[in-house]
């Protein structure tokens, strides 16, 4: 069973898309999306030990610094791109965008919200970066190097001309709840964004 995260990236993915995974891990949501949506999959990562695991799944994966460009795809080259808890630790998560859609007619971008209100408190009381569970890491090892809040992502959207057509923003299990629906740049832990070219 796929963890919750890789669920709600499957429920946004049409069966038979052609489907770009980049920091894909272990394969698992495109071993997942292969075998039960039928989709033609391809998965990048920069880690040895995940390029022998989606092997292993029998997952089509390519090394790739996702730093580096994405020049070598052609325009419109998949249907959907992935990028999942990834974005934050790019070095260039603005221009990445825009070529995730320059090579697919959408993308799916998940990240976790620096705005959540457990975060603002760690800052506002103890002075000190959030550690959360959505967050888990000290500030010195994090591998986060561009957090934002659901606001901050959204302005980049709307000066970048990229559509948010789907958002789900969810708690810290990853299960929906009415709070993060009514104020979801305070008490959403993270935001699941289908984005097309406006």
């Amino acid at each position: 069973m796929l963890p919750p995260e890789q669920q709600i990236i499957a429920s946004m993915v049409q069966p038979q898309d052609r489907v770009l995974d980049l920091g894909c891990g272990d394969g698992e949501l495109l071993a997942h999306l292969k075998e039960v949506k039928q989709i033609q999959g391809y998965g990048l990562d920069f880690d040895v030990s995940n390029i022998i695991r989606c092997l292993n799944r029998n997952v089509n994966v390519l090394m790739h610094d996702l730093n580096d460009n994405l020049g070598n795809f052609d325009d419109d080259a998949f249907d959907v791109v992935v990028m999942a808890n990834t974005l934050q630790v790019t070095q260039k998560p603005d221009e990445l965008l825009v070529e995730m859609l320059r090579i697919g007619r959408a993308c799916i971008v998940t990240l976790p919200n620096f705005g959540h209100w457990r975060c603002r408190l760690q800052l506002l009381w103890g002075g000190r970066m959030p550690v959360s569970n959505h967050l888990p890491h000290e500030w010195y090892r994090t591998p986060n190097i561009h957090l934002c809040t659901f606001s901050d992502f959204e302005r980049l959207c709307a000066r970048l001309n990229l559509k948010i057509v789907d958002r789900r923003i969810v708690g810290r299990g990853y299960e929906g709840s009415f709070g993060a629906r009514i104020w979801p740049n305070m008490l959403g832990a993270f935001g699941l964004y289908r984005l097309e070219r406006s």
